[in-house]
Formats: structure tokens, sequence, C-alpha cells
């Protein structure tokens, strides 16, 4: 397993490496949930490439930039248990040099949900994954159903600029009590971590009363706000049930498919968690 952290380095490696590339893109502190994407890429791929890199445009001013876990050769020894080719490792002269100006922007589904509450996060990701994908090159990039609507993002991306990459969407990975894996749990007390289970559960109930029938949107978000209000330390930031492909909050009868989505609060930690639902499958 090839570690390489300048971007030079890095290319003139590539270029030894022929047939299809995996490519695994993570901010470190890796979990099941990012492994489960470098297993991922050792199916479909002839090689696995993964990026750990703290970007610092993805973070506005006080959120936890200087507090994110950087647990490097921790990050390393779970990577050793897999079939990984190279770890890029850039720092923020190689990604953003002095003058850097650049952006890539989308200016449609990255205004609503998290675009919303963290209004420069998704610049900061098209523009740290675009500026990825021209260095490493993968045939195909590997990312997870948790952040939906990053995921959903980067798609319109890779179609819209051309790239020649197949996106692969992996399943949302969980905790043994539904909590849905982050590098940002590591916030978390165990006493935390079984408060914030309630989230999982609060959707479950959202997603039982859709299996059920309900397809009013505001019975959907109220009955998710409800349960998770009742554990006081937890604080809503939002509930939304929206149209899957527009991610534009539903106000009429559910009658296509939709994402259903929450961001959370406990204390300083901010939590996503999400469930897609198909009134065609009942799934």
């Amino acid at each position: 397993m090839k570690t390489i952290s300048r971007i030079s380095q890095f290319r003139e490696w590539r270029k030894g490496i022929s047939g299809s590339v995996g490519f695994v893109p993570t901010m470190g502190a890796l979990h099941d949930g990012h492994l489960s994407l470098v297993r991922k890429s050792n199916e479909v791929c002839k090689h696995t490439v993964v990026s750990i890199y703290v970007n610092p445009q993805q973070f506005a001013a006080g959120e936890d930039l200087e507090h994110y876990p950087r647990p490097l050769e921790k990050d390393l020894d779970k990577l050793d248990c897999f079939t990984v080719d190279g770890v890029f490792l850039p720092n923020n002269d190689n990604m953003y040099p002095e003058g850097f100006s650049t952006k890539v922007y989308e200016e449609h589904l990255s205004k609503v949900l998290e675009g919303n509450s963290r209004p420069s996060f998704f610049q900061g990701v098209t523009t740290v994954v675009a500026k990825l994908f021209n260095i490493v090159q993968p045939s195909h990039a590997f990312f997870g159903e948790k952040d939906a609507q990053q995921l959903a993002i980067i798609k319109k991306m890779v179609t819209e600029l051309n790239y020649p990459i197949e996106i692969i969407s992996c399943p949302l990975i969980r905790e043994e009590n539904g909590l849905a894996m982050s590098s940002r749990n590591a916030y978390l007390s165990d006493d935390e971590k079984k408060v914030a289970a309630h989230i999982y559960l609060a959707l479950q109930e959202g997603k039982n009363q859709l299996h059920s029938g309900v397809r009013d949107p505001q019975i959907i978000r109220n009955s998710i706000s409800k349960q998770i209000s009742a554990q006081p330390l937890l604080k809503i930031d939002y509930v939304s049930v929206a149209d899957a492909n527009h991610l534009s909050e539903i106000t009429e009868s559910i009658s296509g498919d939709i994402l259903v989505s929450v961001a959370v609060f406990l204390g300083k930690t901010r939590l996503i968690d999400n469930f897609s639902y198909s009134p065609s499958s009942n799934k």
C-alpha cells in the first residue's frame, strides 16, 4: 500500500496503474461505513485508491475543523486489511496553494436541506472532489448513501462536467443501536450514543407510516419531529420529506420517490440520517 502526499508524485505513480481504478475519497477517522466503500471497490475494480484529507473548505467559521478527528495511523492500519494500492494524503498547501480562487459550485441541489444550514458546505465538497477526480483519474468512485444529498450532487457534477467516472452508491452502515455511522460519532459518549439512537427510531416510525399507507408529508414530518423532540438532549435542525430527484420539499400527497432526511444536534455534535422510499414498491 503506497502512501503519497504530493500531487506530482501521485501522478507519476498513477502512470504505472492500468485497468479499472476505484476511488474512495474520505476525511479520515475511518469507520465501517468507509470500509464498506473500500470493500465494494475491491469487488468492482482491479485497483483501489483511498484519499484521506480533512478539507477546510467544507467547514464554516465556528464548525469543528480544528477538532475533527485525525487518527492517521489507525486509519492506515484499517486499510491494510483490504487491497488498497495507494493512499493519497495531500495537505492544504498541495490542494489550496496561496492565491487559490477557483471553485466548483452546483446551483440547485446544493441550496436546500444541508445547503440551508451550511451554505458553503457543498461548494467545498464539489471543489475538492473535482480536484481529487482530476488528480486520481479513477474509473469508478464510491460514495455512501448516508450523505444522500452529497451523493446526488456528485452524480450531477460528474454528468454535467463530463467526467468519465461511474459513481457507485453504497448502503448506509449503522451501529448496533441503529445510529448512522459517522466520524463525528467519536465526539459522543456511550450515553450520548444511546440518546442519538432515537434519531433512527424516529425515522423508522416515519417509514412504518409510509408502509401503512400514509401519504401526507406533514404527518410524516410531525411524527418524526415529535419522536426526536421527546429526547431533551436532541435539537432538530430540520426534518425533510423531499422529492428524491430534485430534493424540493413535498407539500402535496406523496406519489413519487422521496428522500426523508433529518439533521439533529446532540450538544455541539451535528448528526444526519435519512432513508429513501418508493411508493411504487412500498420500500
